[in-house]
């Protein structure tokens, strides 16, 4: 897919954009007004959950996702237009996330997007759903280019360094599992109900992190990758074991703190690496994704980046997870640099933010389950 050119944003006025998200299981619309001096200000953010369809299979399904984003988008959308007070016709163009994620889903998001960018003749502006993530703490707060970004979810764990506006460097990636998905399938075999992320949160408080000894991944080897695979294993069978709920308390409570410890040491030293490309000037970390509305996550983070003189900086936990106000953003920002897409592109399953390192240095090999970026 090849960004169209269009004519730069370039009045005085703000940009309004129409936001559709359904990469996974959510069902969201937003509309965002972007300012030319980069301010933002989200005018509705709707989303429809899919939790109570994908709680008895322990996970979510493929194909109920699509079917259910089938049925809502629509009545979704129509209702982030409504709370914005806003007529189709005031919009500037409309962004719609073309992947990475559970294809299915994404072409149901994509394709009403590109209906409606049709009907109004507005532009249409193919969303990176990780590009998405990567502006999401931009929505709450002033942030300039560049910074360092650590974007941690259920299918993504990554360590990017953002200059600009489609210009991501990978600097780490996940070898298996990502720390959110690590966290849901641990969640799994204790028992907790879906979803698994939040059921641990709050089983590990007033835990013993240090009851149990767990696995340390990739001890030795130098560079930024992450490996969850290895403590997912050994924690799954210490809970085979573990029935008293004390004893489940501090297993959770060990968990949290053997994923915290990784995502700080890999942080650590993506730190060094960007200080070596960008020395002297601002030190900026950004968190994004759902496993930064992890509390115990957080804390682990912004002491960290305060240990290493690093401004630290998280969306407002209504932007952590996946919704549409951060696809109607990153379309803005597209859309004010003069970038569109035409009504042929495609949806994406897979779509690597750094596409040079992910052809030298690929995390998926075709025809083997991987890390779905």
């Amino acid at each position: 897919m090849t960004p169209q050119p269009t004519e730069p944003a370039t009045a005085p006025g703000p940009l309004i954009l129409l936001g559709i998200e359904t990469s996974c299981d959510e069902t969201a619309a937003a509309v965002v007004r972007r300012w030319p001096d980069g301010a933002c200000e989200v005018l509705s953010s709707v989303i429809s959950s899919q939790i109570a369809a994908h709680a008895p299979y322990g996970g979510v399904v493929p194909e109920i996702a699509a079917r259910a984003h089938v049925e809502s988008i629509d009545a979704i959308i129509a209702e982030a237009m409504g709370e914005a007070a806003l007529a189709f016709g005031a919009l500037d163009g409309v962004a719609a996330t073309a992947g990475p994620g559970l294809v299915g889903g994404v072409m149901v998001g994509l394709s009403a997007g590109k209906a409606i960018a049709l009907a109004l003749g507005k532009p249409l502006i193919a969303v990176n759903h990780l590009e998405g993530h990567a502006v999401s703490a931009r929505l709450g707060a002033r942030i300039d280019y560049p910074f360092l970004l650590l974007l941690v979810s259920g299918g993504h764990c990554q360590l990017l360094d953002v200059e600009g506006v489609g210009r991501c460097r990978r600097l780490g990636s996940t070898m298996d599992d990502a720390a959110g998905e690590a966290f849901d399938k641990i969640a799994k075999s204790m028992g907790l109900p879906y979803p698994g992320g939040p059921a641990l949160e709050r089983l590990a408080e007033g835990g013993d992190a240090a009851r149990f000894v767990l696995p340390r991944a990739l001890v030795g080897r130098e560079g930024c990758d992450f490996s969850f695979s290895g403590l997912k294993t050994a924690a799954a069978r210490l809970a085979e074991g573990v029935t008293e709920e004390a004893d489940r308390r501090d297993l959770a409570a060990a968990v949290q703190a053997a994923i915290c410890r990784q995502l700080a040491e890999r942080s650590g030293r993506a730190m060094a690496v960007y200080l070596g490309v960008h020395a002297g000037g601002d030190r900026r970390f950004v968190v994004a994704g759902g496993v930064a509305a992890n509390a115990a996550v957080r804390g682990t983070l912004e002491a960290l980046a305060a240990g290493q003189g690093f401004s630290f900086t998280a969306p407002p936990l209504a932007y952590c997870t996946d919704n549409a106000a951060m696809i109607a953003l990153a379309g803005a920002e597209r859309l004010a640099q003069g970038l569109s897409d035409g009504l042929d592109a495609p949806a994406r399953p897979r779509w690597p933010l750094d596409a040079a390192a992910a052809l030298a240095n690929p995390t998926h090999i075709p025809g083997r389950k991987g890390a779905k970026a």
